[in-house]
This record gives C-alpha cells, structure tokens and sequence, in this order.
C-alpha cells in the first residue's frame, strides 16, 4: 500500500470518493445532510483548494496499482499543550470492496511515519459517534477517545 499525494488530475477520482464517504455519513446526523444530489452537482473547488494550501494533504492510496480509497491529512498546532503538533486524519475512506484487508490500517502506520517526519508528536481522528465500525478501526489501530464533539442545528 502506498499513499500518493493527489493533484490537480485526481480532482474527479477525489470528489467521487468523497461524495461515497458524505453520503455513507447522512445516516448518522441530520447534521450531514448534502446539498447535492449526484455526484455531478459536487464543485471540486473544496479539493482544489487543498492543492495549494500547504497545511491539507490529500492522497490517494493505492494497492498493486490500483487506488482503493482517500486520504485528506492536515496539520495543526496546540502551542499551549505539551503534545503540541499534530496531523489530523481529515478524511481516510478505503473503497468498500477493499475493505477489512488491512489496506486502512497500513494507511494509519503511514500517517504515523509522515507525522514523525513533520515534526508531529501526535495524531488526530473524528469520526461520527453512532459509527461503531469506524470507532472500532481507530481503537483498534491505537486511537484513544480524548474529547467529544456537540453539534446542534440553529433552525
């Protein structure tokens, strides 16, 4: 598995495999509710941005050739705390096909090797609190719960 830093030529292949994952997460909040439809209606402007900001990574990984699945990283700083720097998995998406093959949590040691390289001295992971799957991946590859997350609509 490797992880290959996306460009502007992965806009379609990136949007298409977040727009699976925005989906897969409208079942868990009425607060992920997309505004698009299709696929076709999503803009890559957010990707695209991410191409030149020099704090959001995003990568696609890549098993024998073949990509099967997302990554979107970003850095970010704490400089009152003892573990200051980290690097927050954003986004990490394995196609479902491809999925309980260990290809996530070789993405996951990666991360951890790039971060090393960074300067970071920790990792960083949302996921949906209804999710069990994902909550159960990142206990598993060595995440521990920290804080929780609210969320309310102003309707």
């Amino acid at each position: 598995m490797e992880l290959v830093e996306a460009t502007a030529a992965d806009l379609d292949d990136l949007v298409e495999r977040w727009y699976d994952l925005a989906t897969a997460m409208e079942g868990y909040s009425e607060l992920n509710e997309l505004v698009y439809g299709k696929v076709d209606a999503v803009p890559d402007d957010g990707f695209r941005a991410h191409l030149d900001d020099d704090g959001v990574t995003d990568y696609l990984v890549v098993h024998r050739g073949e990509t099967v699945g997302f990554l979107t990283l970003s850095e970010g700083r704490h400089p009152s705390r003892r573990y200051s720097r980290y690097l927050r998995l954003v986004n990490l998406a394995i196609d479902e096909g491809h999925r309980s093959r260990g290809h996530g949590a070789a993405v996951v040691e990666r991360v951890e090797e790039l971060a090393r390289e960074r300067g970071c001295d920790h990792l960083k992971v949302s996921c949906e609190w209804h999710n069990e799957d994902a909550r159960r991946f990142y206990r598993d590859t060595g995440f521990r719960p920290k804080q929780v997350d609210y969320a309310r609509p102003l309707e």
